[in-house]
């Protein structure tokens, strides 16, 4: 397969959405230390803590969300391409409608503004939940169809109808790119997304599953979503995940990156009922948010396996970080904002 190279001149300036969160961060880090002009839309003035301010001092910020019409025009104004990674993740159903919404109508609101405003180029962060799950020993790739499912989390469901709105938009002659990454690891909040679970294992949470799942590291993906913005690629999908692994060696290697106690009760499909039960009873009382939920139990509980090699076919200079290797840098980057340093 033979990708064309663009040069970053042709889409010099580029706009963000959800710049503030754990991948959007990551995006404009890489972006900006190859030169691009950015510009991010984020609600609040909260930045984060963990991309460096020499980094976040050269972005130019819009102020609003991608449900305000009138801030995603201002962001747009003058910008050659757009990358959209605003998204909600949740498991609790106090917050799905507000999901929905986001993940739906926010993602209809990006590519109509892109289309009236002639954008060039657009980039859309789906996720490989959006290609669906029909249940144990998976081995999913871009072909995969979406079929109706108990294995759908809602927030698969919000992220499978967003990215019709894409798929609308490009037979539209909207010229965008869709990747579908995996469970994303890397140093970010570790009170949001995927973050969670090296939080999770620093306070030596008790369970784990032997279901499968697919991991990759954050700049990796920050790294292909820059080259897939410079090729000539349009109207395809591409699934971003570096490594196929067991939650339970994933909960195992982060422990002990952290020097913690491994999960050592096993959550198969009856105490997995029980487990998130329990936790959401303790966040009750806690006034916290459950570190397990119904949804989430159920993904633990499948195997499914993720296929990169359609963009390792595209991109065969490409090289994902090592699970291991990523495991450990982020421990470590825990570990010195937690000391302060």
């Amino acid at each position: 397969m033979t990708v064309q190279n663009i040069s970053p001149g042709n889409h010099n300036k580029v706009f963000i959405t959800g710049g503030t969160g754990f991948l959007g961060a990551y995006i404009i880090k890489e972006l900006i230390g190859k030169g691009y002009k950015v510009r991010a839309i984020r609600r609040t003035n909260k930045i984060p803590f963990f991309i460096p301010v020499s980094f976040l001092d050269k972005i130019d910020w819009i102020q609003g969300d991608i449900l305000d019409i009138n801030s995603l025009e201002e962001g747009m104004d003058g910008v050659d391409a757009v990358i959209h990674a605003a998204a909600k993740v949740s498991f609790l159903p106090k917050e799905r409608k507000e999901m929905y919404k986001i993940n739906i109508e926010g993602t209809a609101n990006v590519v109509n503004m892109a289309m009236e405003k002639r954008i060039g180029r657009l980039i859309h962060v789906s996720s490989v939940a959006a290609l669906g799950r029909s249940g144990n020993n998976d081995n999913v790739n871009e072909g995969k169809q979406w079929e109706e499912s108990k294995f759908h989390t809602h927030y698969a469901v919000s992220k499978y109808r967003g990215e019709m709105e894409v798929w609308r938009a490009i037979a539209e002659g909207l010229n965008a790119v869709i990747i579908n990454p995996s469970t994303v690891l890397g140093f970010g909040d570790w009170n949001n997304t995927s973050c969670a679970i090296f939080k999770s294992m620093y306070n030596e949470f008790p369970w784990y599953t032997n279901g499968v799942n697919g991991f990759v590291d954050v700049t990796d993906i920050a790294k292909l979503v820059t080259l897939l913005l410079e090729s000539d690629i349009a109207a395809e999908r591409f699934l971003i995940s570096g490594e196929n692994w067991s939650f339970r060696k994933l909960f195992d290697n982060i422990a002990d990156g952290f020097s913690k106690k491994r999960p050592s009760r096993e959550a198969n499909a009856f105490l997995g009922g029980i487990a998130w039960r329990l936790e959401k009873i303790k966040s009750f009382f806690k006034g916290s948010e459950p570190v397990l939920t119904k949804e989430s139990a159920k993904i633990a509980q499948s195997k499914t396996y993720f296929d990169n090699h359609k963009i390792r076919e595209y991109f065969p200079d490409f090289r994902f970080t090592p699970l291991e290797q990523s495991i450990q840098q982020s421990c470590k980057a825990y570990l010195q904002h937690l000391n302060g340093r």
